[in-house]
């Protein structure tokens, strides 16, 4: 049956050369007005991939990498799906103790890493080493035995033990991500995308390899850097644009002082729960597109909540999503028992897009994945007409004298007031209820009290869900992970200091 396996496993590597074949002088990724046409970029990740087999590195094995968002990169990540290795995408901007962590955790077989990191280890640096390793290497095809099961990519993610997990994704997950983004999203075969958030992440790296494997142009920009992106979307058809929370309010200020008119974007997103609504309504103003309104994770990927869009220049007063077609979906309480409608329930998917586990953590796969399902750490509502509210991740839910209260719950009531910019809601100790809500919020109208904030979640919660303080600090006091996300543990710390 080993004939069938190989005629239905294509894998990413084989994909992209197809593309290579097809549109040989089409840009295929822009960085610093450094171009490669697919043509050039195939022959490179050929050259690397020969690099790797010339260093013992076959299917399954490892190869780490550790670099800003840069060209080389999306070569590295294509070299090794070539041969079938797996790339492991370190973070950066994790201490030295974590990156040993995640080093040791997936043993790579060898390392690429920018000029600046790891300067203990052995590795090959991208700069004049990389380019020589290049020009000394066969540019052939490379063969491969890699099946759709077989490991992409590691991606980790945070730890409960603080430490992160390495999520694996096959080739079969990325592929079928691809395909969920044009469906779901209708993004054409030549969009362009603008991979500006860290490679290091699911968003970034999701999406830059749907617009390889489809003939589309990567726009590589390293980070936030507000006046280049306002460029970019002022000269260039983008058909989804990332934006994020964190960066929003400052991006709509130079799109305002530029006076910047986009030429052509199909969507934007992403993350719209954790968006001020009253930002939703001027960013899709600005940028002349509606916002995407999607949940998904590291772990699944676009889905399982696809397809609502925010329309223009709408503040919403509901953020509900339609289940994507391409998964099943059960949202089920602590027993694994289903929910009924209007209930919140933790949501557990299968499907394509799905990751393979994490690596070398037994216990955090046993606890994830119960009874053919994977449980993602998330609550949601269904609501009677099929779509599906988030409520909260289930690890910061608090327990308020035998109560439970979904802090995202109270954050919507407060990101909708217009005079907010920013808000979280945290757990703080208290000795008579165990737990209660406490608000962190950022105010465009210091005249704004916490008596005011308060008094607008009143009548639309129940008491025992009211914060019980409010504390006013500066938007950009608000401590975030690298995908704009407000680091909830930080607050949490300060109401203890």
């Amino acid at each position: 049956m080993d004939f069938i396996r190989q005629a239905s496993g294509s894998n990413v590597g084989r994909m992209f050369a197809t593309q290579a074949r097809l549109y040989p002088n089409t840009i295929a990724l822009d960085c610093n007005d450094e171009q490669r046409t697919y043509a050039q970029l195939n022959e490179r990740i050929n050259q690397l991939a020969h690099v790797m087999l010339n260093q013992g590195v076959g299917v399954g094995e490892r190869v780490g990498l550790l670099a800003r968002n840069c060209i080389e990169y999306v070569e590295v990540n294509l070299a090794a799906a070539k041969i079938g290795a797996i790339t492991v995408a370190l973070n950066w901007r994790l201490s030295r103790h974590e990156l040993h962590h995640c080093i040791e955790l997936t043993t790579p077989k060898m390392l690429i890493v920018q000029s600046g990191y790891l300067e203990d280890l052995y590795k090959l640096e991208i700069g004049p080493d990389y380019e020589a390793a290049l020009t000394a290497a066969s540019s052939e095809e490379p063969l491969s035995d890699a099946g759709g099961e077989d490991g992409l990519i590691i991606i980790f993610t945070s730890g409960t033990t603080g430490l992160p997990k390495g999520a694996l994704i096959s080739h079969r997950a990325m592929i079928a991500r691809t395909g969920i983004f044009g469906a779901e999203a209708g993004a054409p075969a030549n969009d362009t995308f603008v991979a500006w958030t860290p490679l290091f992440h699911m968003g970034a790296n999701d999406f830059t390899f749907a617009t390889l494997l489809r003939g589309g142009k990567v726009i590589v920009v390293d980070g936030y850097q507000p006046e280049e992106l306002a460029d970019i979307v002022e000269t260039e058809e983008i058909h989804y644009f990332t934006v994020i929370p964190g960066m929003i309010l400052d991006f709509i200020d130079v799109l305002k002082s530029r006076k910047i008119r986009p030429k052509n974007i199909g969507m934007i997103g992403a993350m719209a729960d954790l968006v001020p609504r009253q930002q939703l309504a001027e960013i899709t103003t600005l940028l002349r597109a509606p916002y995407l309104n999607t949940f998904g994770s590291t772990e699944t990927g676009m889905p399982p909540a696809t397809g609502n869009r925010v329309e223009v220049g709408k503040a919403p007063t509901s953020l509900s999503k339609r289940q994507n077609d391409l998964c099943e979906i059960r949202l089920v309480d602590a027993d694994d028992n289903d929910v009924p409608v209007g209930e919140p329930g933790e949501l557990a998917m299968r499907g394509p897009s799905l990751f393979s586990g994490y690596w070398n953590n037994d216990e955090a796969n046993e606890k994830a994945f119960r009874n053919g399902w994977f449980h993602m750490g998330d609550v949601f509502r269904r609501n009677p007409d099929g779509t599906l509210d988030f409520v909260d991740r289930v690890k910061y839910m608090i327990k308020s004298g035998g109560e439970n209260i979904y802090p995202a719950e109270i954050e919507q009531h407060i990101l909708a007031h217009p005079a907010i910019t920013e808000a979280a809601v945290v757990r703080k100790t208290d000795k008579k209820w165990g737990e209660v809500p406490v608000v962190f919020a950022a105010r465009s109208d210091e005249s704004l009290t916490a008596d005011d904030l308060i008094k607008t979640c009143r009548d639309k919660l129940a008491s025992y869900k009211l914060p019980k303080d409010v504390h006013f600090i500066d938007f950009n006091d608000f401590p975030r992970s690298s995908t704009g996300k407000i680091l909830r543990n930080e607050l949490e710390k300060r109401l203890n200091r």
